[in-house]
């Protein structure tokens, strides 16, 4: 399992960079107008290419990570791998959800209303939810084709690393401001 924790430290380096950067766009730090809308626009296609490459190489190497934990003979990797590949798909498509539900948390961090604060953590709710199920619903797939043995190393290896990654990224937004709630309330 040496493997897998050298892994999970690289993937840890790696989301920490891709989380600076969307820390770096937050409105909260100050930072100079930009002096030509195109500069501004050239700028925030810059950070999203950043990011989407950096989610590729998370990506990768929590697959490398992953595969290696898994022990897999040549049989059961033929079952295994079609499936985490739909697996991490449907994750990719669920965290773009979740990117831009960070993205509306740094845009609204300075002027963050009752309003936005409920949209936001709603979204992230939602986003755990959807992914909880998606790893049920994989655990299914990899308990029919490789025994629920295999199913579950696979559960508990994913969710390690998810885990890592949550905390990754909750470790680099900062705390939201709340004002204290009227009274009588």
């Amino acid at each position: 399992m040496r493997c897998s924790i050298t892994g999970g430290i690289v993937v840890t380096t790696l989301l920490l960079g891709a989380s600076g950067v969307l820390a770096q766009s937050s409105p909260a730090a100050p930072a100079a107008k930009p002096a030509k809308t195109t500069s501004a626009t050239t700028r925030q296609n810059n950070i999203n290419e950043y990011i989407k490459l950096m989610r590729q190489d998370v990506r990768r190497e929590k697959s490398r990570v992953v595969g290696t934990a898994m022990e897999l003979s040549q049989d059961e990797a033929a079952k295994f791998w079609p499936i985490y590949k739909e697996y991490d798909a449907q994750l990719t498509k669920l965290n773009d959800v979740r990117v831009g539900n960070i993205t509306a948390y740094a845009q609204n961090y300075a002027n963050m209303t009752d309003n936005k604060a409920d949209e936001i953590v709603n979204g992230a709710i939602a986003y755990h939810r959807k992914r909880t199920d998606l790893l049920a619903n994989t655990y299914d797939k990899m308990r029919a084709a490789l025994g629920s043995g295999k199913g579950a190393r696979f559960v508990q290896v994913e969710s390690a690393m998810l885990n890592l990654i949550d905390l990754n990224i909750q470790s680099e937004l900062p705390l939201i401001w709340a004002a204290p709630a009227p009274a009588g309330k």
